[in-house]
């Protein structure tokens, strides 16, 4: 099952620093041995709410992947590059199983309240 990151990402000024080139330039190198790859980088087209930055979104075979990546040697030799000259909100979630449908989990939600809430004998 696929594990997503989405980073929701604020740079300072607007432009990256030498720091934050540097980061970009060695990031691929530590992120493709654990299988992970880019799926969307950039600016969004905001329909609700406020996204004031960009967003960069990746995809790892899994959970387990992805904490292998960002706990790696390699990559936490780089993160003081990132997190020292850009403001970022990242956030993992894993995909659905197959045949979810949120009409499906509707229900499963319905059918917990209901039982939490029958009398208990």
């Amino acid at each position: 099952m696929s594990t997503y990151l989405i980073n929701h990402l604020r740079i300072p000024g607007g432009v990256p620093n030498e720091q934050a080139l540097s980061y970009l330039e060695q990031v691929e190198a530590a992120v493709h041995p654990h299988g992970g790859k880019w799926l969307a980088n950039g600016e969004v087209s905001v329909v609700e709410g406020a996204w004031p930055g960009l967003v960069v979104l990746m995809e790892f075979p899994d959970r387990a992947a992805v904490d292998a990546w960002y706990n790696s040697p390699e990559y936490q030799a780089i993160l003081p590059l990132r997190t020292n000259n850009s403001i970022a909100d990242i956030v993992l979630v894993d995909s659905l199983p197959e045949g979810y449908t949120v009409r499906g989990f509707a229900q499963q939600v319905r059918a917990a309240v209901q039982a939490a809430s029958a009398p208990q004998d």
